[in-house]
């Protein structure tokens, strides 16, 4: 039986949640719910465990706040004996506008703290992620309220939507591979 990694980051605390930050905690939730598993707190995190078609998904939330993500990704992947390119870690971006989601087998944090501190503590950028747009409409000097605000009212059906399309990518990416998966979704822009 296969077993996958997924990694959503965030912040642990309610003035948190439902903030753009917090996406990848909330992709996780909304996997581990659709799936029927139950997060339980273990060590450097909140944890499920999933099974589907034959596959074993360890879902992980880092409790470590999300600069210190590193971690908890890297103590749950040895823990498991999950390889590298059987995780993915799911994050906020601020470079892709909010109908699009990229994902990647590799590539650099890009500024992203979880991802760098990841990064920095695996001695590496070669593993997947799948980074969700959260766009960049802030003025200047103001990207730490923005990030760590909450979604807007007229944003909420299209994140809603993304988090569906984003838990659709998890299931893709272990049935057809992440090749296909990136093709498929991309390119795509996601609208209402």
């Amino acid at each position: 039986m296969s077993k996958y990694l997924i990694v959503g980051l965030g912040n642990i605390g309610d003035e948190y949640a439902n903030t753009r930050h917090n996406i990848g905690f909330d992709v996780v939730f909304s996997f581990v719910q659709k799936h029927g598993g139950q997060f339980k707190v273990d060590k450097l995190a909140y944890v499920a465990e999933v099974k589907w078609k034959g596959k074993i998904f360890v879902c992980v939330c880092p409790t470590t706040y999300m600069n210190l993500s590193g971690r908890a990704f890297k103590y749950w992947q040895e823990k498991e004996k999950v390889p590298l390119e059987n995780t993915l870690t799911i994050v906020d971006d601020l470079a892709l506008p909010l109908d699009k989601i990229r994902i990647r087998k590799s590539g650099s944090h890009a500024g992203h703290n979880g991802l760098k501190d990841i990064q920095n503590i695996l001695d590496t950028d070669e593993y997947p992620k799948l980074r969700f747009g959260i766009g960049n409409q802030f003025p200047k000097g103001m990207q730490a309220d923005f990030v760590l605000g909450k979604w807007k009212q007229d944003e909420l059906p299209l994140v809603k939507l993304k988090i569906e399309k984003s838990v659709e990518i998890i299931e893709s990416i272990t049935t057809i591979g992440i090749d296909k998966t990136m093709t498929q979704y991309n390119q795509l822009s996601i609208k209402i």
